[in-house]
This record gives C-alpha cells, structure tokens and sequence, in this order.
C-alpha cells in the first residue's frame, strides 16, 4: 500500500470534499481523484462515497489503521534523521499539562550553564500529542504525566521505540465542590463513584476510560466534556458544581472552592516521566538527564526503559 495515497485518502476524508485536499495537499483535484482511484483499485473496494464525499464501510475501517501506520512511518523517518543530523542548536520540549513543573526551569537552567545560547520552546500539549511529537521529531523530549500503579509505567501510544523514565510520582485525589456531600470523607474508592457526575477532561485529569480500566467498573458518565490544558479551568468547572475529576494531590492544594478527597482504591499514583530517543545528543541529552535529577527527590528516580501499549 503506497503511504502516498493513504495520506491522501486521509486528508479526502477528513476535509469532506476533493478539492479541499487538494489545496491542503498542493495538488490539482484531478491528482487527488487519482490517488483515491488508484488506492481503491488496490485493494479492490470502495472507500469514499463521492456525493457526499463521506467514507464507505470499508473506508471507515481503513481509517482505523491509517492514523498509527503514518504515525509510524513518520516516526521511522525522524528516527533515521537523527542518526544523521548534527547537534542541534535550539531544543523543544514537549510538555503535558500536569507535567509542567516549576522544576523544570532548573533542569533548563542546567542545561543552559553549558549551552548559553541554546534556544529553547516548551510546547504544552495534551498528553497523546506530546507523545507523537517526541516519536515523529517534532519535540526532542517530552514530558507526560498520567495515573498508574506503584510498580507500573504509564501507558502510552505504541508510536514507535522511545526510552522513558520516571521522574516523579504523587499520591492521587478525587477533586470536587466544598459542598458535595463526600466533601467530608476522609478517602474514596473509585469504584463507589462510578454513577457520580465527572468532568471528562482527557488532557488534564485522568481520562474517564482509565478510570473504568482501573476500577473494572463501567459508568463513569461525562456531565461535561472540557477540550483543554488549562488546569485552572479544569478547577474552576469543578468548583462549579459541574463534576469531578481526579488529579494530583499538589495540583489541588489552596484551590477556593475545591475539596479534594485521597483516592483509597485502588491503588493508583500521578505519574510524570521523561520521553525521548534513545540515543539523545548534544543539549537534549544532557537535558535528559538533569531532568530526572530536578523532577525527583531522592530514590524515586525509575531507570530508563523501551515504551509502547495504549495511551492512558
């Protein structure tokens, strides 16, 4: 299957119309007609309804394995580019928001002592972003933060061979109003919350899907669904009344409005770890490795080790 074609296929799918990939892709609408004509001959079905221009059956299915395969391909190519490229001069750094950490600027400060004139871009992303981003090149490290237990990493997308490490770990706390009737209680099983109202806010709190994975239990139902990586506003819904969301202890602490209850079971913990290739260079490694350093008190700092599995 041509990479090529898939792409644009996507791109078909994801605009509604030819001539909208077209211009995004920098092609004429008669080459993209093409490529769609030619992917369907290859696999001998139909994948786009032309009016309107809407994915088939077969088309949806196709979809489902399109994204990781060109995750992938664009992983392998950051892959090889560094092997071959120089050090470079700036570093990015991609960063989850629950992630982010006045730490962090001692790291930088770190690495700036050797590199005065290294620049530098942080990057807060939503945590399946910030992984795409360190496997594709687009960031030379990242920061993640999610929930897990004691002895577990974090599970992350399968995007490719990345080292991790972790940097940080924090007991976990349900948030909700001062008013809310287990305002008073001394701890919460997430199991007993699962028919309660919650803020489903995937890129700040613990996503909703991790929380029927950790407890066994379906429910967890979204009153409201927050698209962001401003944990304040996240805070500020809560306080509302609009419904709960789990979180790390430290993020909750002298916040107006906000109760927060230590989770009792099960046992899960706010993880942070560090991303990157596996043979860092120059400024990036070195940032690497005082990362860990800074982010961690003593003994906590977790050894380095190959990730995949499913984004959490």
């Amino acid at each position: 299957m041509d990479p090529h074609l898939l792409r644009t296929f996507v791109t078909v799918a994801r605009c509604g119309s030819f001539s909208a990939a077209a211009r995004e892709l920098g092609y004429t609408q008669s080459a993209v007609s093409q490529h769609i004509a030619a992917l369907e001959s290859d696999l001998g079905a139909v994948l786009l309804g032309r009016r309107p221009v809407a994915p088939t059956g077969a088309g949806v299915r196709l979809l489902e394995h399109a994204g990781p395969l060109l995750l992938r391909l664009d992983a392998a190519r950051a892959d090889i580019a560094r092997l071959t490229a120089a050090p470079a001069a700036r570093i990015v750094v991609g960063v989850s928001p629950l992630a982010m950490t006045s730490r962090l600027t001692e790291a930088l400060a770190t690495v700036r002592r050797r590199h005065p004139l290294l620049e530098v871009t942080v990057r807060v992303l939503g945590r399946e972003a910030v992984t795409r981003d360190v496997a594709t090149g687009s960031a030379d490290l990242g920061l993640v933060d999610g929930a897990a237990a004691p002895n577990d990493p974090l599970f992350l997308a399968d995007v490719g061979p990345l080292a991790a490490e972790v940097v940080a770990e924090e007991p976990l706390a349900v948030a909700l109003t001062t008013r809310h009737p287990l305002a008073g209680r001394d701890g919460l099983r997430l199991a007993d919350l699962a028919e309660a109202r919650w803020i489903d806010a995937p890129d700040t709190a613990v996503p909703l899907t991790r929380l029927r994975t950790a407890s066994g239990t379906d429910g967890y139902r979204a009153s409201l669904r927050y698209d962001g990586t401003d944990v304040r506003g996240l805070l500020d819904l809560t306080a509302g009344g609009h419904g709960l969301a789990l979180l790390p202890r430290s993020a909750l602490d002298g916040v107006p409005g906000i109760r927060a209850v230590p989770l009792s079971v099960p046992r899960l913990r706010h993880r942070v770890e560090v991303l990157h290739n596996d043979a860092p260079e120059g400024p990036a490694a070195l940032l690497a490795t005082a990362l860990p350093a800074a982010l961690t008190p003593a003994g906590q700092a977790g050894r380095a080790e190959a990730r995949g599995g499913e984004a959490g």
